[in-house]
């Protein structure tokens, strides 16, 4: 008989784990999170490409009218013009010149921290790098229009430059902005390349020199370029530290040195100015939808360069 009890009682805590295996309540609460994310994400992908395109269904604006550089938008003086091409080749011009500038430091800060430097110095300049991703942007805006203008303004004058608040130096306040992040996840492309590549290298007698430009750099091409393009993204969607030192003036971006604007910039000086469903505030969400597809396609991008890569190796 005991041993009848036993057996029965052994079924039915079985039964009972399997029922509680069974609602596995941490699989389906990470499922449910992870399928709110996807829900919240289409719903925002929805809602700026229904407002972005309000312009065109709703007001009749032609879309070939916003690759124009006319922007006339004046409510009490119809008709109005929505040319967005000075925004937006300024934003792009933004975020080339500063990805320039910032990929040569950022790459080779990271090679430095990778291979050259040594522990004490990647305990300091990791934690330095994370401190300055999470600066907010309004004190890089802050530093930019009080410190870098000035400097600029007083000290390329006599080089023949008149410099202020410009192309250059918003892009040299996002070069700064998005160090951080390239040299971040070059880094960690870096330090994945296997240490056999290395150690082989070296044992053949190449110097740590080329050892870094043969070897290291080629192998861990694809997260470098990644990097740089995820750096660019970011460049791409900063707004307000790029409107306090770009000078906001709507025209084509010819010169470096002279003012320009950008699509965030703009979305950000006129927003308060206009009414919801008007002409203007249309005009506002089909920057924010050129900005959401710039995004995706930066993304989009990094993702298959990574994925050619590793299908070639």
């Amino acid at each position: 008989m005991a041993t009848v009890a036993a057996t029965q009682e052994h079924a039915s805590l079985a039964r009972a784990l399997t029922t509680r295996e069974r609602i596995d309540i941490p699989r389906r609460v990470t499922l449910l999170a992870a399928v709110l994310v996807v829900v919240i994400v289409g719903l925002l992908l929805v809602f700026i490409g229904s407002r972005g395109i309000t312009l065109f269904v709703v007001s009749g604006v032609s879309p070939l009218e916003i690759f124009s550089s006319t922007w006339v938008p004046n409510p009490d003086n119809p008709p109005n013009t929505f040319g967005l091409l000075d925004f937006i080749l300024g934003s792009a011009g933004l975020m080339v010149v500063a990805a320039i500038i910032a990929a040569p430091l950022s790459i080779g800060l990271a090679v430095l921290m990778s291979v050259i430097a040594p522990a004490w110095a990647r305990n300091i300049t990791r934690p330095a790098m994370e401190v300055f991703v999470g600066s907010p942007s309004v004190v890089y805006g802050f530093l930019g229009a009080s410190v870098l203008v000035t400097f600029l303004q007083h000290n390329l004058r006599g080089l023949g430059f008149t410099l202020g608040k410009s192309w250059f130096a918003g892009s040299l306040v996002l070069s700064l902005m998005i160090l951080p992040t390239i040299t971040s996840i070059a880094y960690d492309a870096l330090i994945t390349v296997p240490r056999d590549l290395r150690t082989g290298s070296l044992a053949l007698g190449t110097t740590r020199w080329q050892m870094i430009r043969h070897i290291l750099l080629p192998a861990a091409r694809a997260g470098l370029l990644t990097a740089i393009i995820l750096g660019m993204m970011r460049a791409a969607g900063e707004a307000l530290a790029v409107q306090m030192v770009i000078g906001n003036r709507v025209t084509l971006p010819t010169d470096i040195t002279k003012p320009i604007t950008s699509l965030t910039a703009g979305i950000v000086l006129d927003m308060g100015n206009t009414t919801f469903n008007q002409p203007w505030n249309q005009a506002l969400w089909t920057m924010g939808l050129i900005l959401l597809v710039m995004s995706f396609t930066f993304v989009t991008l990094a993702r298959r360069i990574g994925k050619r890569v590793s299908t070639i190796q």
